[in-house]
């Protein structure tokens, strides 16, 4: 079977994840973390793709992104991944990529989707962008969702309120579901949301029920 063209439609949310190769870790030590958001923040600036959170495991990185036209993440990605992989085999003298194939991405729906898919990136291991919101330190070049700034009228009672959110964690399924949909290059959200999307990017939005078709 073909493989379907990756979904990507500009000013929705992305959920993108990038996964290590094999055992190798794609973070050493917070230099390297740091290196990686600097890299980051440069990469997004350059292609105008909106960066609403971040989640860097030591196997893994999610980010929720939002792209300005279809051609700008595929280009932020990439410019992010290989400059990133330069940086990091020259500091450890290693060589070749340190990611497991190609970056996937889940087109998720605005509302109550797009909160549920940035609380799934802030409540990933590892150094999240969940102190942003939580009254930690804040990073200016973060672009808060209107979802984000609905929880409450002041700062503090936004951030007392994502910080309950984040220690509920997700309901089970939908942590399921947001993984599948990065994972399998799905829309996350309603049916029509997902109708939409099929009628905007001329491929199925979702899973086909597998099986043959039942007789009428």
């Amino acid at each position: 079977m073909a493989r379907l063209p990756r979904l990507v439609l500009p000013g929705h949310a992305h959920l993108v994840v990038q996964r290590a190769q094999g055992a190798r870790p794609v973070f050493a030590d917070e230099s390297d973390r740091r290196r990686y958001l600097d890299t980051l923040r440069e990469a997004a600036a350059a292609e105008r793709v909106a960066v609403h959170a971040f989640a860097l495991a030591d196997d893994a990185v999610w980010l929720l992104l939002t792209p300005p036209e279809p051609a700008s993440l595929g280009r932020f990605v990439q410019s992010l991944g290989r400059r990133y992989v330069s940086a990091y085999n020259r500091r450890h003298a290693q060589r070749g990529t340190l990611w497991d194939g190609r970056y996937r991405c889940g087109l998720v729906e605005t509302g109550a989707p797009r909160l549920a898919a940035l609380r799934f990136v802030d409540g990933q291991p590892g150094l999240t962008s969940a102190a942003h919101r939580v009254g930690g330190e804040r990073s200016t070049w973060l672009v808060d969702l209107p979802e984000y700034w609905s929880l409450g009228n002041t700062p503090f009672d936004r951030e007392a309120a994502y910080r309950t959110l984040l220690v509920q964690g997700l309901p089970p399924a939908d942590a399921e579901a947001l993984h599948a949909a990065a994972r399998g290059g799905w829309a996350w959200g309603s049916a029509g949301f997902a109708a939409d999307v099929a009628a905007a990017a001329g491929r199925p939005p979702t899973p086909r029920p597998r099986g043959r078709p039942r007789r009428a």
